[in-house]
């Protein structure tokens, strides 16, 4: 498979013209919206034509001097996306991801950094809590690794935490990260050189203009990217409420599977996963669990897109092509989940400042291992051992069997 990677050229590759450019220009016009846009498109047959017909639809509507998104704007957001390396595809090109077209509010453009032969893999997205317990993070880091050495794309926000861990699990194989800003404008800014390295064999996909700053609003609008992209949505960690129940509900309306992590009754980060679960969600425990999940539901099929783009239509469950990898993974559900791709960051970024404060974020009710909490932390075992004591000693960590700790059921 040949790798089409987006060259850092600013000048690489036709610039967008004619319906492309329209479609961006309709798409950035006043009071359009993604359902507008596709409402408009269906009257119109074109964004040309929609374009033409805006000022007198908004005179219509009572809007006076209605002016459509000026071609010189759209002209210098293409020039900014060149500037960042990225490309813009627009909804009726054929490299638009094909699961992501079956939706109804699909979004009409698309900035893509990176290489886009990872969107020819299955893609699962692994999600859940900014603020993860050490084992959420051991799930997450497992759960990525095995499915992406499985032949799945793994599809991600690029936040902190479950997102992070799930990237960097799987950036051998490809991983796509859905962003809430601008292509160039990442956040959290401690994952700057997590983008550049995803951008290597995987994707930054957002549908923000460049220079965007990511805020409140856009979060929802990028969480039904991350879950119209994916076949599947798998949440580690989530409290009762967070955004990665948001992607859950967006992927349950688009028709995708929803699967979840069990987590300890008493520990807050797992309400979420405990919810879903009871309401329905697939309980996995590992990528064995969501890899058979998966194949029960049929053969996938192919990614390949039509010739001509299909009109939007109620959301359904889209099927892309299924590597040999997952069926030869498939034949060894027995076996343990693959070790996870070890890869070095600053630990614990963005965390609580004091060390006991950071200590009781990674802890729940379920036990953990202090090795694995002094490697996610990334502090000396002798610096940790006396904030660890003291909070033995105020009641609030209780030691366990094996060396593993878990806050005081108080």
């Amino acid at each position: 498979m040949m790798a089409r990677q987006l060259s850092l050229d600013p000048h690489h590759g036709p610039r967008p013209k004619g319906e492309g450019l329209a479609a961006l220009r309709l798409i950035r016009s006043r009071k359009v919206g993604p359902a507008t846009f596709h409402r408009l498109l269906g009257e119109h047959g074109s964004a040309q034509a929609a374009l033409a017909a805006l000022p007198a639809m908004a005179q219509a509507a009572g809007i006076q001097d209605y002016t459509p998104c000026p071609l010189s704007v759209a002209e210098a957001e293409i020039a900014a996306g060149r500037r960042a390396g990225a490309r813009l595809v627009t909804w009726g090109d054929p490299d638009y991801p094909a699961l992501l077209r079956t939706l109804a509010e699909a979004p009409p453009v698309l900035w893509l950094r990176g290489d886009m032969a990872v969107l020819e893999r299955m893609p699962v997205a692994v999600i859940g809590a900014r603020n993860a317990s050490s084992l959420g993070l051991r799930m997450a880091r497992g759960m990525a690794a095995g499915l992406s050495q499985s032949g799945t794309a793994i599809v991600a926000g690029l936040a902190r935490g479950i997102d992070t861990v799930a990237h960097e699990a799987a950036l051998h194989g490809g991983t796509i990260a859905v962003m809430a800003g601008g292509i160039d404008m990442i956040y959290p800014s401690e994952n700057a050189a997590l983008a550049e390295a995803i951008c290597e064999t995987g994707l930054l996909v957002t549908e923000q203009p460049p220079g965007t700053e990511p805020v409140a609003r856009h979060f929802p609008a990028r969480n039904r990217i991350i879950s119209g992209l994916s076949r599947a949505v798998v949440v580690v960690e989530a409290a009762h409420r967070s955004g990665s129940l948001i992607t859950a509900r967006c992927a349950l309306d688009q028709g995708r599977e929803v699967m979840a992590v069990p987590g300890h009754p008493m520990d807050a980060r797992a309400a979420g996963c405990n919810a879903l679960i009871r309401d329905g969600a697939l309980l996995v425990r590992n990528s064995a669990d969501v890899l058979a999940a998966l194949q029960s539901n049929g053969p996938a099929a192919t990614a390949e897109q039509p010739a001509e783009a299909p009109a939007p239509t109620a959301p359904v469950s889209g099927r892309v092509r299924q590597p040999a990898a997952v069926a030869r993974r498939l034949a060894e559900l027995g076996h343990d989940t693959p070790r996870p791709v070890v890869t070095h960051r600053p630990r614990d970024a963005g965390g609580p400042v004091n060390l006991e404060g950071r200590i009781l974020a990674r802890l729940g009710p379920s036990p953990t291992e202090e090795n694995m909490l002094i490697r996610d932390l990334g502090v000396p075992a002798a610096v940790l051992a006396p904030a660890i004591l003291a909070l033995e000693l105020s009641g609030r960590v209780q030691r366990m069997a094996g060396g593993r700790l878990a806050l005081s059921g108080g």
